[in-house]
Formats: structure tokens, sequence, C-alpha cells
């Protein structure tokens, strides 16, 4: 008794285990496309990218510390100053030609007008530049993501298809042997079906090396090793909602080109605002801060300083300008970009009707060809038909399913395609 429901514990685990390691092995389009993005290499920009803008904010922002210079210089000059008069019992030295002197000194600013804020402002409106230039670039995987899934996809029904036809084929063969041992039929009939059945495992092989080839691709893509094994979960048609709005990330691209221009003309304003600083210097030389006094001595001096650049008001006016011809410029980019994907997306809209109205056809097809094929075995068994006869109707029986499974697979596409397009 034991023994007997130990054993059931390990074949259910077993097969706990089996249906876990399949389940893993199913593959959804999304988690592919998450996949596909998370690995490749450019990826590796974001990172990069939000470091770099990091770095040039907090060396922009380093304005508002202390700034600090030192200097020295040792000169000769070919005269002084002197005073021109004398004074009974007083001997005033003139200063010497070679003067010397090393200075330190320190300055703080107190007011920049918003220099520093604008040019914070601009960095990070580069950053999101490039942050969104490389969304684009890795939206686009989405379209080589889609065309291996579905390729796969598409290979999947085949193949199913492909077994149902060398079925048929083996019943009819499997008849026609029968009918040979009885006498009724020639070798020859059984020769022709063997043949077609032959043929049939060569489309197998080919659909099967072409399925290997794809999963490849797409396992270089999403970074994990895919086998013949591996299953894809048909993701559920879509129907396309009857107003449709257009949410690409190019979109917020030229949003962020705007942000960028308003940044730029903004830093312009501040070069027209005054600025006010504190400094104090100190230094040591000969003569010190007392030009009298021709000797080495340490001094200071400390105060504020006041700079207004009147000159920036000559550009102010072009300045606009420029503004708005580079926002206009922005702008006619955007509308280009939104009037070819509108076109893009009346093309996929209009193929996908074309794929359901087929589709249609094709269920009508198969259901007269199921009938016609019927009949056909019917009328081979009665030695009513001859052998190619017999053929002829169930590989158009086939070609109307391989139509179908086409169809339906290109019509997931076409959705896919559809909402990859307007940016769902």
């Amino acid at each position: 008794m034991y023994t007997k429901f130990t054993s059931f514990i390990l074949l259910f685990s077993l097969a706990a285990v089996t249906q876990s390691a399949f389940a893993q092995n199913k593959l959804r389009l999304e988690d592919c496309y998450e996949k596909a993005k998370q690995n490749y290499p450019l990826i590796k920009q974001k990172e990069l990218i939000s470091k770099s803008t990091e770095y040039t904010i907090a060396n922009a922002q380093s304005a508002h510390l202390p700034q600090f210079t030192l200097s020295a210089q040792a000169t000769y000059q070919s005269d002084v100053t002197q005073i021109p008069i004398s004074f009974p019992g007083v001997d005033i030295k003139p200063l010497s030609k070679d003067q010397y002197k090393i200075t330190a000194e320190a300055n703080q600013t107190i007011y920049d007008g918003g220099a520093v804020k604008s040019q914070v402002k601009i960095q990070e409106a580069n950053a999101q530049i490039e942050q969104q230039k490389l969304e684009i670039d890795l939206y686009k995987i989405k379209d080589r993501i889609n065309q291996l899934f579905f390729g796969i996809l598409l290979m999947d029904a085949q193949l199913k298809q492909i077994e149902l036809l060398k079925k048929d084929l083996q019943t009819s063969l499997t008849k026609t042997e029968s009918a040979i041992r009885n006498g009724i039929a020639f070798k020859s009939n059984a020769d022709v079906l063997q043949a077609e059945l032959l043929k049939a495992d060569q489309r197998t092989i080919e659909m099967n090396a072409a399925r290997a080839a794809y999963l490849d691709m797409l396992g270089y893509f999403i970074r994990e090793s895919l086998n013949e094994n591996t299953q894809l979960e048909r993701p559920a048609s879509i129907t396309a909602p009857p107003e449709t709005t257009i949410k690409r990330p190019e979109l917020t691209l030229y949003q962020f080109q705007n942000d960028l221009l308003g940044a730029q003309y903004r830093s312009t304003t501040t070069r027209n605002t005054p600025k006010l600083g504190a400094f104090i210097q100190g230094g040591y030389g000969r003569p010190a801060l007392n030009a009298l006094k021709n000797e080495f001595d340490f001094f200071y001096i400390g105060g504020l300083r006041l700079n207004w650049s009147l000159s920036g008001f000559y550009n102010s006016k072009r300045d606009k300008q420029l503004l708005e011809i580079n926002t206009q410029s922005v702008n006619t980019q955007k509308e280009t970009f939104l009037f070819n994907t509108e076109l893009s997306v009346r093309q996929q809209s209009k193929e996908v009707q074309k794929l359901q109205a087929l589709m249609k056809v094709d269920d009508q097809i198969i259901a007269l060809r199921s009938k016609i094929k019927t009949t056909a075995q019917s009328q081979h068994e009665n030695g009513v038909i001859s052998t190619n006869d017999l053929l002829r109707e169930i590989n158009a029986e086939d070609t109307a399913k391989q139509n179908l499974l086409l169809h339906e697979i290109q019509l997931l596409l076409a959705q896919y395609n559809y909402q990859t397009t307007i940016g769902n």
C-alpha cells in the first residue's frame, strides 16, 4: 500500500515538473517585447545619458560655489611714479622699477540673473531628447519581433496542417493497399500516394528548419536559448477602436525639442540681466596697496561687484524670431510624421479589412473542398476515379486550409502592426 502511494506521489511530482517546464517554454508576445528591449545593447546608453547629464548639471551648479583664482606676476617697467618735490631732511625714495605680486582671490555669486538655472534646464532638456531618441530606437524592435513571432506561429499552424494532410494520405494509402491485396487496385496507385506522403515529409523538414532559424533569431533578441520544444502563445485578436489616437514616442520627442528651444531662448535673456557678486582678494608683493611704500608687504581688499552687459539687447528681437522659426520647423516635422503615420494606419486598416473578408471566403471554400474530397475518397474506393484525381482533391482541400492559416496569421500580424504604428 505504501509503495503504491509513494509511486503515485512520484508520478504526480514528475507530471507537475514536466508541466511547469512546458509552461516556462510558453512564450508570450509581450514578454518578447520586454526581453528584447532589456537585452538590446543600446539599452546601456540610458545609464550613460543619465550619468552624463548628472555630471553636466553638477558642473553648471558649481558656479554657485565660491570661485578661487591664484595669480602671480613679476614686472619691470621703464618708469615709476615719483614725487617731483623735495623737503630738507626728507629723503623720499622712488619705487623700484622691478615689481612683484602674488594674489589669491575668492568670488561668490550673489545674483546671476538665472544663468545657472537656465543652463540646468538646457541640460535636462537635452537629456530628455537623447533618452527619447533612445526610446524610439528601442520601440522599432517591436516590428522585428512581430515578424519573427508571427512567422513562427504561421509555421506551427502549417506544420499541424501538414500532419492532417499526411493522415488523409495515410488513410487513403491503407485503403488502397487493402484493395491491392483484394486484387481490385493496382500497386501504382499505392506508389502515387506513397510519393505524396514523402513530399509531405519534405515540407515538414523544410518547415522545421525554417522554424528553427526563426527561433534562433528570436532567442538572440531576447537572450534565451530556444529549441524545437519552445511553444509560442498565440495572441488574442485585436479590434481597432473607431477613433485612432497616435501615441508614438516620436511625438514626445517633438515636445522635448520645443522644450529645449524654450530653455535656450530663456538662457539668452539672462545675458541681459545684471550680475552681482562679492569678492575678497589677498596677496603679497612690492609695492602693496600703499604705493609709496617700496617694500614687500601683505594686503587684502574686498567688496561687491556689479556687472551688466547691455550689448545683448541688440540681438533680443532676432533671438525671439529665431525661436519662432525653430519652433515652426519642429512643428512641421511633427505634422509630416503624423501625416505619414496616418497614411500607414489607413493602409493597415484596409489590410485588416481585406484579410477578414478573405477569411470568410476561405471558410466557404474549405467547406466545399471538404465535401468534394469526401466524395472523391468514396469514388476512389469504388474505382470511379483514379488516384491522381483523388490526390488533386486532397491537395485542393489542403491548399484551401493552408490559405486560411496564412490569412489568420497575416490578420494577427496586421492587427499588431497597426497597434505598433499608432503607439499602443
